[in-house]
C-alpha cells in the first residue's frame, strides 16, 4: 500500500505525470530542480526518496539514471517517442492539428533539447527533399537564424513549414518548389515554432 504524502510530495509527484516527457530523457536531480524552482537539491532528494518508498517513483540506479515514475512504462512514452503533433503543410498554410500520438525517433535524427513530429502535406519543400507524407523532427524554438527551415504559426492560426528569412520590418517565408513564390509578412504575423532537425520517410 502506497506511504501517503505531504502537500509538498504531492505536488512534484503531480508535476512529474504531467511533465515528464517534456524532458529529452529522464531528468535528473538537479534538471528537476531547475524546473520546478527549487534551490535546494538536498531537499528534492529526500521527496523524490519519499515517492521512491511509496511506489510511485522507480528507484534511481546505475542503470537507469535519472527520475522516473514507476509506472512509466505503462503510461509514459519511452526515450526514443516524441510527440506527434499533427501535420503541417509545406503548401499554403494549414493549422496543425495535436494527436496525442507519439513516433518512434532514432537519437541522431533529434536534439537534447524538446522536439515533436509533425507530417508533412503538400510539395512546396520537394527540392528541399522534403515530400509529401514525410515524417520531421521539430527542435522547439522562438527563434531561428536566416536560412534555416522553420515551422511558422501565422497570424496565430496557421502553421506551414519554409525556409526563413529575416529582415528588417518584414519575414519572409520561402518554398522549396520553383512553381511557388515566397510569402512575405511583416514580423508580427510569423511566430516561429520551431527548426527542422530531422526528416523519416516510409517507403512502400
Amino acid at each position: 500500500m502506497a506511504l501517503a504524502l505531504t502537500r509538498r510530495q504531492q505536488e512534484i509527484y503531480d508535476y512529474l505525470k504531467e511533465h515528464l516527457w517534456e524532458f529529452p530523457h529522464p531528468p535528473t536531480l538537479d534538471e528537476l530542480c531547475t524546473a520546478l524552482g527549487l534551490s535546494s537539491k538536498g531537499s528534492l532528494h529526500k521527496q523524490i526518496q519519499a515517492l521512491i518508498e511509496a511506489g510511485l517513483v522507480a528507484p534511481m540506479n546505475n542503470r537507469r539514471r535519472g527520475i522516473r515514475l514507476a509506472e512509466e512504462d505503462a503510461e509514459l512514452p519511452d526515450e526514443n517517442a516524441l510527440p506527434m503533433m499533427g501535420y503541417i503543410a509545406a503548401g499554403r498554410p494549414i493549422e496543425a492539428i495535436d494527436h496525442q500520438e507519439t513516433v518512434q525517433v532514432p537519437d541522431f535524427l533529434r536534439t537534447s533539447k524538446s522536439c515533436y513530429v509533425l507530417q508533412v502535406r503538400g510539395g512546396s519543400m520537394i527540392e528541399e527533399g522534403i515530400m509529401d507524407g514525410d515524417h520531421i523532427v521539430i527542435e522547439q524554438r522562438d527563434s531561428a537564424r536566416n536560412g534555416e527551415i522553420v515551422v511558422a504559426l501565422v497570424d496565430g492560426s496557421e502553421a506551414t513549414l519554409k525556409r526563413i528569412e529575416q529582415k528588417q520590418g518584414a519575414v519572409i517565408l520561402h518554398p522549396a518548389n520553383s512553381t511557388m513564390e515566397a510569402m512575405t509578412y511583416s514580423p508580427d504575423q510569423v511566430q516561429i515554432q520551431g527548426i527542422l532537425v530531422g526528416q523519416m520517410r516510409r517507403y512502400h
